[in-house]
């Protein structure tokens, strides 16, 4: 594989490593040696060192003195505190969305989002409806336009994707269950809910939690 774009390889070297150790074929604890990357992508090992240390602020790497990079591990303790921050920041992205949409073009986005977690349900197409999942949030960002919660948001949610696919991949999580929340969410949203937003997002995400919990103890 030969990456161009100079200017942004450090970044397709980490979405590369991240979409591997998000579908689980880097395992947690597995080390990531920077030569064979290096060789393997034909990219310099400086590049791969940025893209690691990207990683490491996406908590999907951890860079360990004298023992080098490493696929981070899987236990219940980062799986419920990661769960509970991201439950708080959808909130914070549902609510501005429900305080700030004028009109009906300003939920346009949502509603094409829909549609395509419909599309790959039918499909059956995991990454797509991961990818999808979270596109959601994505388009929230401009309604709140708060940097520092699209920062953070960003830094976590590949931490996100990778737990929710292990839950999607051994059949704990059902793309159903996401479908029938994502349109009671709307509902919410529309209509403006703020206690309904919280309500919905803190079930799915303790939801979430447990199923994530389950496929770990199954892999």
């Amino acid at each position: 594989m030969t990456f161009k774009a100079p200017d942004s390889l450090c970044e397709q070297i980490a979405d590369h490593l991240a979409e591997r150790i998000i579908r689980g074929e880097l395992a947690p604890g597995e080390r990531i040696q920077e030569q064979k990357v290096t060789q393997a992508l034909n990219v310099s090992r400086g590049s791969v060192r940025e893209a690691l240390l990207i990683l490491e602020r996406r908590h999907l790497v951890a860079i360990l003195p004298r023992r080098g990079a490493h696929v981070t591990e899987l236990d219940e303790h980062n799986i419920r505190s990661l769960c509970t921050m991201m439950g708080e920041l959808y909130i914070l992205l549902g609510n501005a969305v429900a305080q700030h949409w004028r009109t009906e073009a300003d939920l346009r986005p949502f509603l094409e989002i829909q549609q395509r977690l419909h599309g790959a349900h039918a499909r059956q197409d995991i990454k797509a409806f991961v990818a999808d999942s979270f596109a959601v949030m994505r388009a929230a960002y401009p309604f709140a336009n708060n940097p520092y919660l699209q920062e953070t948001v960003e830094n976590l949610h590949p931490a996100m994707s990778r737990a929710y696919y292990l839950a999607l991949d051994q059949r704990q999580a059902n793309m159903t269950d996401y479908l029938s929340l994502f349109a009671r969410l709307l509902e919410v949203v529309v209509s403006r809910d703020l206690a309904g937003i919280r309500e919905v997002l803190s079930a799915y995400c303790q939801r979430s939690c447990e199923l994530v919990l389950a496929a770990m103890a199954r892999s």
